[in-house]
This record gives structure tokens, C-alpha cells and sequence, in this order.
């Protein structure tokens, strides 16, 4: 059968996160009920994706690969499956690839965005889209207290407690932080990442931003690789996992969310 990868797009404020759990809906849950749906009932799909993402993390550009019998095209594919989705998720893309393609193991690189609301005042039109901080932050004494982060280091410190990875050692490539009107944005790109890396580096910046911390205590909280001398885990609502790159293999129909 042919093999494709879909580039999905979601809220994640209704779901316990991207993987099928018993505790609630999931993502994936709903992408292979509606894989089931567009061939007729008649058989099991099973979704893989890049990566996990938590419950009330959005995405903007997650992929992940299905096979499915002859007689889709990548272009009538996506509304087929969106026929049967609920709209908080939306299939966006897709690409026939190779039956060894792996959605999960290709992947050479992935890209976070992280939302900051900064307003007295929250958003109205923006809620679960953002984390509201209600103080202005400084984005160049973040900026560049983030380059210390950057580069391949021990991340203990900014991973959770359960996380399961075998190792803590990752390798950041870039991480840089914009103002967009009443929002800071901070954009991350790794290979791979830590379970709630990208929330615990959000929360300790956040702290430089205020003057709180220093460049010289994040590095100190780095160094120490223990997750009590890091900071606080922003609030899940604000994070988007943004795209997924396959390196010069990326297929056609794969769009790139990451801008």
C-alpha cells in the first residue's frame, strides 16, 4: 500500500495531547477513526507521528504517515480526511513517499514557536492561544541569555521529572525571540527535544525578561543539571510545534509552518 505523510494542523485545548491515552480524546485517536471512515469501516489505520505533543499544546505543522490502499491522491487526500475530523484539527498537506519513510526517525529537524501575551489585560480572542504575562518583558537581556542555551549541552535542568528519554544530552541550534505587537514570540529549532523542554526554557527566560535572573543564572541553572535550579514550565497553551524538516528529502506537499 502506499505510504503517505499528512501535515496536520491543531488546537490542542480539547485533547490530552497527540498520542492515544485511555484518560480523554487525542489527535491521533481522531486521525485514525477518520482514516477508518474514508475506507468504509473496513479496516484499522494506524497514524505515526513526528513527536508527541502534550495536552493543550497547538500545532501548526505537525506530519505524521499513514498507509492506505491505492485510489487517494495527495491533492483530494486531505478532504477526504477532513470530512470526518472535528475542526480543531485539520489535515493541510500531503505526500506520497517512499514505504520506508518514517515520520518520526527522518525527521532532522523541529521547530517550536512559544507565545507570550504581553498586555494588563488579557486576550479575548486569544484565550488557550497564549500564555498571558501581564508585564512587559526584555527581549534583549532574553535574547541574550538564550544564546547560552544554544549548542549541544546537558538539559536536565529544563526537562521534566518523567521524562523518558534515555539521555538529556541535546543539541539546540537556534533559538531567537521577536516582538510581534503585544506578543513575544520565541522561536526554537533542535533535531529533538526534551519532554517540556521548550516550556522550561520559555519559564526561565521569562525570568531574565523580568530582571529577575541574569544570562550568568540561566547558565548557572544549565550547568547545575538539576530541574529544581531551573524555572517554572510555562503554561501549555502557548506552544506550537510549527514544522517538521526531512532535510534535502522533504517531500512535495509538505508545507513549511515554521515562519
Amino acid at each position: 500500500m502506499p505510504r503517505y505523510f499528512l501535515t496536520i494542523e491543531y488546537a490542542g485545548g480539547a485533547y490530552v495531547g497527540w498520542q492515544i491515552q485511555q484518560n480523554g480524546a487525542s489527535v491521533q485517536a481522531h486521525l485514525e477513526d477518520a482514516a477508518r471512515a474514508i475506507l468504509g469501516g473496513r479496516q484499522e489505520v494506524i497514524v505515526q507521528g513526528s513527536g508527541r505533543t502534550d495536552a493543550g499544546v497547538h500545532a501548526l505543522g505537525q506530519v505524521a504517515h499513514c498507509d492506505l490502499p491505492e485510489g487517494f491522491t495527495p491533492e483530494k487526500l486531505p478532504l477526504a480526511l477532513n470530512a470526518h475530523l472535528p475542526p480543531d484539527i485539520r489535515v493541510i498537506g500531503a505526500a506520497e513517499v517512499a514505504d520506508d519513510a518514517h515520520a518520526r526517525f527522518d525527521a532532522t529537524q523541529r521547530a517550536y514557536r512559544y507565545r507570550v501575551f504581553c498586555r494588563r489585560h488579557a486576550p479575548a480572542l486569544l484565550a488557550g492561544r497564549v500564555w498571558h504575562f501581564p508585564h512587559n518583558l526584555d527581549i534583549e537581556a532574553m535574547q541574550g541569555a538564550a544564546e547560552r542555551l544554544i549548542g549541544r549541552h546537558d538539559f536536565t535542568s529544563f526537562r521534566a521529572r518523567h521524562c523518558q528519554a534515555n539521555s538529556p544530552i541535546r543539541t539546540l541550534d537556534a533559538i531567537t525571540i521577536e516582538r510581534h505587537d503585544d506578543e513575544i514570540w520565541f522561536l526554537f529549532s533542535a533535531r529533538s527535544f526534551l519532554h517540556h523542554q521548550v516550556r522550561n526554557m520559555v519559564g526561565s527566560l521569562v525570568l531574565v525578561g523580568q530582571g529577575k535572573w541574569t544570562a550568568d543564572d540561566l547558565s548557572a541553572a544549565l550547568e547545575a543539571r538539576d530541574r529544581a535550579r531551573g524555572g517554572m514550565t510555562a503554561p501549555a497553551e502557548g506552544l506550537y510545534l510549527t514544522a517538521i524538516t526531512y532535510g534535502d528529502t522533504t517531500p512535495d506537499g509538505i508545507p513549511d509552518a515554521s515562519a
